[in-house]
């Protein structure tokens, strides 16, 4: 009686005083412990009665039987076994459904495959105990072959399906079980079915069917079920219907909701990008799990907000969970938007000690960020690091890192060695390849792997790879070219396919098919300002200065705002930003004296500025002192005064770099004796020894 009221303790007592024990006190005791959740005491005690010399029962064994299978004891569950076998009760069907459980939960599929077979009688509950052994194992075949083999079937049978399949990544299987349920059966559906048809539902992003579900869980006690409700925040949640889960959330009782209704109603709200309403919900959480934490921070990174991505990864490191690799994915792209390689590094080293490094996800993302903080050497000393088969997605994260970084000839060489290597490239792979193309001028290799995309591996071309092709065409100023591949794609061009060629009429100085171009443009994006500076820049290098000033009046006109130019360094830990004629900078003063001095020692080297690349008609003296102010050279100033000698400078600008600028740091290169590397909004130039990686092709 102590025992079973979960006085424990008492029972204890009493037990150890008895003067004489017999088998149904032991068992009682057993019995006891497990249900109160202490199965190791409960299979100890089962030892000691042995060691006492009484032979268990049925129902000590069951319980024993029952403590290894929660406690995954899979060792002492075959002595329990042995017990079994020796006392003749491997015909009793509670005693063999307890076994065949055991080894079913402790993963020993083989062992409970033999039980099975060797079972003279066989229960719902033994059927049910192999069919859900199957599904953990994910062998839905065999799963539904016993299923269907069953001579009867209870509602646990067909939850064990339905589960199955929906953990398994079949949720359409899952939802077709459920139907062939209710229409083949007589059983009403209970919380264990709804929760995994909810799930169903929501990683197929069926809110409809989630909503009828919803509307018969109304009807039922389901209703008040904590299980049920938070099934149904998560369902509404992952399916884009954050306003429904809230309302759920805000009408349950608190202490029935768990972390995973609102890591999933945080995530929703990441998902639409409402940033404020996800913090709120991860504010109020009690016990944020991994998943929250790393929800959180991918909010921030996807919405730009990249310092507080960066401060709440370093809350989580002092006082949250252990970070997984999908954290340190998001961290490392936050490193890689702000070009930040110090940190970087720091995340690269916390992966190693994390034994993560090899993660597929975090191996890429440690690729993409040394390749976007401007070392692309170190990206290939990871990919080189990389141990298992590199999948398609680590190879194009490769090839891309070495276009952006003007190695076209070693892309278009990796992705050779990728299709010796049996890897199928998809669409992004392409995108990286042809991107190489183009911005190193191999037009007839672009051509090729152009074609060899859609006839030997079957990819319809996307707007990105026409917006490439379109690109590689212009850049080498093969324009009647560039416009009949327009003429001819399936589709209408997009703002980055007429951009593209904007820019490179820029270059070449075509102003009537600029204009063509950016009429084009901003019929698509009235709003980009990009395509009014470089109609303009193309008039004003043109020498037709009243057309710039026509171009600028109207951007007035339309109340367009002009994109602000800006680059930013690290240095020392810190996050320094320039504008151009910077004036709130600290140190702003010595910055322009050292942008003065360089400039005057790269014009007795032989700099000549580019005046063109002012876009006002002023005299050329103010041009001169407008393009020695540029944002790119402030940050250079900056960077010179601020590190050691020959330490190499990285500036990121979020703009194209001007040509005048372009050609001032390779002479700053030269005259410093510095590496330069700058990234722009197209690409990286690493400037040494007064040349630069693009070849002056960009």
């Amino acid at each position: 009686m102590l025992a079973k009221s979960g006085r424990l303790a008492d029972a204890r007592g009493v037990f150890a005083e008895m003067p004489e024990r017999d088998a149904v006190s032991w068992t009682v005791m057993v019995v006891g412990l497990n249900r109160a959740g202490r199965f190791g005491e409960a299979v100890k005690t089962l030892l000691d009665m042995t060691a006492d010399g009484f032979t268990p029962t049925q129902f000590t064994l069951t319980n024993v039987l029952s403590a290894c299978a929660v406690t995954r004891a899979g060792a002492v569950g075959r002595k329990v076994h042995s017990f079994v076998v020796k006392l003749g009760l491997g015909s009793c069907v509670p005693v063999a459904n307890s076994v065949l459980n055991m080894y079913g939960k402790c993963g020993d599929a083989e062992t409970a495959s033999t039980v099975f077979e060797m079972m003279r009688v066989r229960s719902v509950s033994s059927w049910n105990a192999m069919v859900s052994l199957n599904t953990h194992l994910g062998r839905m075949g065999l799963a539904k072959s016993l299923f269907e083999s069953m001579p009867d079937r209870s509602i646990v049978s067909w939850n064990a399906m339905i589960a199955g399949y929906n953990q398994n990544g079949a949720d359409a299987k899952a939802l077709e079980f459920f139907s062939r349920m209710l229409h083949e059966s007589s059983m009403a559906p209970d919380e264990f079915t709804i929760t995994s048809v909810l799930s169903a539902c929501a990683n197929l992003g069926m809110v409809r069917i989630g909503k009828q579900m919803h509307a018969y869980i109304l009807r039922t006690v389901m209703a008040y079920n904590s299980q049920v409700t938070n099934a149904l925040i998560s369902t509404y949640a992952k399916s884009g219907s954050v306003k429904n889960a809230r309302r759920i959330m805000d009408q349950a009782v608190a202490a029935d909701l768990n972390v995973i209704s609102f890591t999933a109603l945080l995530e929703g709200y990441v998902k639409i990008g409402d940033i404020e309403s996800a913090k709120e919900i991860f504010d109020v959480m009690n016990n944020r799990d991994v998943i929250a934490w790393t929800a959180m921070i991918v909010g921030y990174e996807q919405n730009g907000r990249n310092d507080e991505a960066i401060d709440l990864f370093r809350l989580m490191i002092r006082s949250g969970p252990e970070p997984n690799s999908y954290t340190l994915a998001a961290v490392l792209s936050v490193c890689a938007s702000l070009a930040c390689l110090d940190y970087g590094k720091q995340i690269h080293c916390k992966a190693i000690r994390s034994l993560l490094e090899q993660s597929s996800s975090v191996s890429n993302a440690i690729i993409t960020m040394y390749a976007r903080s401007g070392s692309f050497q170190w990206a290939r000393r990871m990919f080189d690091q990389v141990c298992w088969r590199k999948e398609t997605i680590t190879w194009t994260s490769m090839i891309a890192a070495l276009a952006q970084h003007g190695q076209g000839e070693d892309a278009v060489g990796l992705f050779e060695e990728m299709l010796r290597t049996g890897v199928e490239p998809d669409r992004i792979t392409y995108v990286g390849v042809l991107s190489a193309c183009a911005h190193a001028g191999f037009v007839s290799q672009g051509k090729r792997h152009y074609e060899q995309m859609q006839n030997e591996h079957q990819i319809v071309p996307e707007m990105s790879h026409y917006a490439c092709m379109v690109d590689l065409l212009a850049r080498a100023g093969l324009f009647s070219e560039a416009q009949e591949f327009i003429r001819q794609m399936p589709v209408q061009p997009d703002a980055i396919a007429w951009g593209s060629l904007l820019s490179a009429c820029r270059v070449h100085k075509n102003a009537e098919l600029a204009e063509l171009a950016a009429v084009r443009l901003l019929s698509i994006d009235p709003n980009n300002s990009g395509a009014y500076s470089a109609i303009a820049n193309v008039y004003s290098a043109c020498g037709r200065w009243s057309d710039a000033a026509r171009v600028w009046k109207l951007r007035k006109d339309r109340a367009v705002r002009k994109e602000t130019g800006f680059s930013w360094t690290h240095v020392g830990g810190k996050l320094h930003v320039f504008g151009a004629d910077d004036v709130l900078h600290p140190q702003r003063d010595a910055v322009y004296g050292m942008a003065a001095r360089v400039w005057g020692q790269i014009k007795e080297a032989g700099f000549v500025p580019d005046l063109q690349c002012v876009l006002h008609d002023v005299d050329d003296e103010l041009k001169e002192e407008l393009l020695s102010r540029h944002s790119e050279k402030l940050a250079i100033a900056f960077g010179l005064i601020s590190t050691p000698e020959k330490t190499t400078l990285r500036i990121m600008k979020n703009l194209r770099v001007c040509n005048d600028c372009h050609t001032a740091i390779k002479f700053v290169s030269r005259v410093t004796d510095r590496e330069i590397i700058v990234r722009d909004a197209t690409r990286f130039h690493h400037f040494r020894d007064g040349l630069c990686s693009c070849k002056d092709y960009w």
